[in-house]
């Protein structure tokens, strides 16, 4: 074999394959963009920036990314594309240099009560793996340390048809690892009766205290009245044990009632479907409120809260059950797998070694196995997303965030910057949409979109690098070196909500006073105990004084694509009202899911037509032309506009209108004055919720809860999706609840916020068992003038003091 030994004198042309170094978008008009295009470095961290609204999300995430996953998907046969969520393409005229998409989004692991961090992550199946082959006593294969399994006997004779058929015995044995109490739960709930009905009075008399259930007209009441087996007549107090076991737990059976055939069914199963099923956020807050007083959840008495069978939690690894490892904080779960050294299972102790170092690496050291995954907030969810691309070997990637720094101290914020530089050197794409000036600091690109938001926004007012973006005179160019200065007068506290002993999750025997009447924000780096003290510790529903406490957090808002702002705030009911007393005709007329919905699309403005593997195809409705009313609504005005143009109307436009003249409606105007002050003035009210960003879902909610008839109100980092911009409007917004008499608790990481409050409580020093402690409490001047925690340093730094 020979070897060339002479070398080319000139220099190679660039070959065709390294050409290719840009990510191409021509034309993209997915939902507010307007007609944009752009060119993105491959192998590079770009940063999208711009305000909560201005078509960030809907450049990166509905048409980059989507493109990708979507011609990935068309790689596979139709059979498997069954089984895969079904993406339409995008509205773009051209997308080139595309590249394998990885996307690691804000959106909540699901709130399935069996889901923990620990299943979330492939970390508990290497556990029960590892349990099965060295665990002591043997009670079986993983499956007998899921508790998400149950154990299943059977025996019987079986046909089995090849040949001649013939039938043989067979019996059929697993051993699972759910805890038959809880069913794999961790709780058990307990329904309060006296919560449902009052057992003095009969049916006939009204006896159902259950919201909307009355006992004259109600059919659901008619069943239990006239289904035979209880004397509607009768107290239930004097029912016999049979009538009480068939009003509270009969089997679903056919029954006539006034010659309708209904179903029966007992009173908890029919209340465990109707309401025990349902996410309590998308309640009304009546029937959220019934209930909370209803149901209570306990520890399962049993499995003592571990999900596991007695057998699963027997059988032992150096004197740790598989029960005690999901228990234990992370951190010091990886110590302990790193003290196991057993060659025949090597390689498994190697990855489970791995994805706990990852969490550890990540940030998230201070959680455990057994943490419920629905009650991570955003931010914890995707770092958790994160931790199985970290070890990754795969290059020339494209990874798209969205927001990785949300619900993260300024210290760690550090951290996770570096984890984003490591993917990008591997030789990886980056796309993050972002706001926090730190993480806009290290971009080799930024692309600014904008200028406004909603109708507003949707074009790229600058490209380029970050100093660029500092001199380019953009909204987020301006705001960039923002830096809040520390309140010199702060308020007087009223009152105080005292909280003792607290020891809620990590907490330590917690004793704090939190200052009422004042700005009061609660500080700490994640995993510090900061949501456990304000969420977990709060005195019951009411502040000393009887006031109700109005608590806001990060849980999503649920909505189908029938849900808009004009339904989840209330608006829509005066505003129906108001039309039904200008035309003298029913209310019910304008709502576009009763009596008034265009009867082709059901209300809806589109029809779906389903294509199988291939995505959907929503086209607008040809009768109603997507105005989703019936034409004779729409003859019917209220200053000089019909139902459907009002809901195409802007809340800037829509609160001028009903704000005077003929289309005067103080309800309306109240609502839409309160959407205008969370900074939401742009939204159309007919925007399907499916459509809205995180921070314009959270303002929305905030906007909803701001009508209550709170004292106290507690915010969970209110500046999340917020643009620097924002920040201060929602400043203000805070200042004039606080203004009003209000009492404003905020747990919060920004120190804009943190500058502008009354009083800060810094929990810390570290996170999970490192934390928990108050380690500050003072106003914003002193914790600077300390620099005694991590907050105050960060603080100081922020601040330029």
């Amino acid at each position: 074999m020979s070897k060339a030994t002479g070398t080319d004198a000139q220099s190679p042309a660039l070959h065709g394959a390294d050409s290719h170094d840009l990510i191409r978008v021509h034309g993209a008009r997915e939902n507010n963009l307007k007609d944009v295009s752009i060119e993105i470095p491959k192998r590079r961290l770009t940063v999208f920036t711009g305000v909560s609204g201005s078509g960030k999300s809907s450049l990166v995430f509905d048409t980059i990314a989507a493109e990708s996953q979507r011609l990935i998907n068309e790689t596979y046969s139709a059979f498997v594309q069954g089984f895969m969520p079904t993406l339409a393409r995008p509205e773009v005229d051209v997308l080139e240099g595309l590249t394998t998409a990885i996307i690691v989004d804000q959106q909540r692991m699901g709130a399935d009560p069996r889901s923990t961090v620990g299943t979330a992550t492939d970390a508990n199946a290497m556990l029960r793996i590892l349990f099965s082959r060295l665990g002591t006593p043997h009670i079986g294969p993983p499956s007998a340390y899921a508790f998400n399994v149950p154990s299943v006997r059977a025996s019987g004779a079986i046909t089995v048809e090849r040949g001649a058929k013939q039938t043989v015995k067979a019996t059929f044995n697993r051993t699972g690892g759910m805890c038959t109490r809880c069913e794999g739960r961790g709780s058990v709930s307990d329904i309060d009766l006296t919560q449902l009905y009052d057992d003095s009075k009969s049916l006939s008399e009204g006896a159902f205290t259950i919201p909307g259930w009355k006992s004259d007209s109600q059919w659901t009441v008619q069943v239990y009245a006239q289904s035979g087996f209880v004397d509607p007549d009768k107290p239930i107090s004097k029912y016999t044990k049979k009538e009480m076991q068939a009003f509270l737990y009969g089997a679903p059976v056919k029954v006539k009632v006034n010659g309708v055939n209904l179903t029966y069914e007992g009173l908890i199963p029919k209340l465990q479907k109707s309401f025990l099923s349902k996410d309590k956020e998308a309640m009304q807050p009546h029937i959220r409120a019934f209930v909370e007083r209803a149901v209570t959840f306990t520890t399962c008495p049993e499995c003592d809260g571990t999900r596991l069978s007695a057998g699963a939690r027997s059988s032992k690894i150096k004197r740790i059950s598989i029960a005690d490892a999901c228990a234990m904080q992370i951190s010091d779960l990886a110590q302990w797998v790193r003290g196991l050294d057993e060659p025949s299972v090597a390689p498994l102790l190697d990855a489970l070694r791995q994805t706990l170092d990852s969490f550890v690496e990540i940030g998230l050291g201070y959680l455990a196995l057994d943490r419920p995954a629905g009650t991570l907030s955003g931010g914890e969810a995707q770092r958790v997303k994160m931790i199985r691309h970290l070890g990754s070997s795969l290059t020339d990637v494209t990874y798209v965030f969205d927001e990785p720094t949300a619900g993260l101290h300024p210290h760690d914020i550090q951290r996770m910057n570096d984890l984003l530089l490591r993917l990008r050197d591997k030789g990886n794409t980056v796309l993050v949409v972002e706001h926090k000036p730190e993480m806009i600091a290290i971009a080799d690109h930024v692309v600014d979109l904008g200028p406004g938001a909603g109708q507003a926004g949707g074009a790229v007012c600058f490209e380029g690098t970050v100093e660029g973006l500092r001199a380019g005179g953009t909204l987020t160019g301006r705001h960039l070196d923002d830096r809040a200065a520390v309140k010199e007068k702060v308020r007087t506290a009223t009152g105080a909500l005292e909280i003792r002993g607290a020891t809620a999750n990590n907490l330590q025997d917690v004793d704090v006073d939190i200052p009422l009447g004042v700005l009061a924000v609660v500080t700490g780096v994640a995993g510090s105990g900061k949501s456990s003290l304000v969420h977990g510790s709060l005195p019951g529903k009411s502040g000393p004084a009887g006031e109700e406490v109005v608590s806001i957090d990060q849980t999503a808002i649920r909505g189908s694509r029938r849900s808009n702002p004009a339904t989840y705030t209330g608006l829509l009911e005066p505003i129906r009202k108001a039309f039904a007393k200008a035309n003298g005709v029913k209310p019910a007329l304008f709502s576009a899911n009763s009596e008034g919905a265009c009867p082709t699309c059901n209300g809806a403005g589109v029809i779906y037509t389903d294509l199988a593997m291939m995505a959907g195809v929503a086209t607008p409705c040809e009768e109603c032309e997507g105005k989703r009313y019936q034409a004779s609504v729409l003859e019917y005005h209220l200053g000089g506009r019909d139902i459907s143009e009002v809901l195409a109307m802007s809340v800037t436009e829509a609160e001028e209108f009903f704000g005077g003249g003929e289309a005067h409606t103080p309800a309306a105007h109240r609502i839409l004055g309160r959407l205008a002050d969370v900074g939401l003035g742009y939204l159309s009210l007919g925007q399907p919720l499916t459509t809205l960003s995180g921070g314009e879902r959270q303002r929305l909610k905030l906007a909803t809860h701001m009508s209550d008839k709170g004292g106290v109100y507690v915010l969970d980092e209110p500046t999340n999706g917020l643009h620097l911009a924002d920040v201060e409007q929602l400043l203000g917004l805070l200042d004039r609840l606080v203004d009003s008499g209000k009492s404003v608790i905020v747990v919060e990481h920004h120190q804009a916020v943190m500058a502008h409050a009354d009083w800060i409580i810094d929990l810390g020093p570290g996170a999970g068992h490192d934390g928990g402690k108050i380690v500050f409490e003072g106003t914003p001047a002193d914790l600077v003038a300390a620099r005694s925690t991590l907050t105050g340093e960060h603080l100081a730094a922020y601040v330029g003091a």
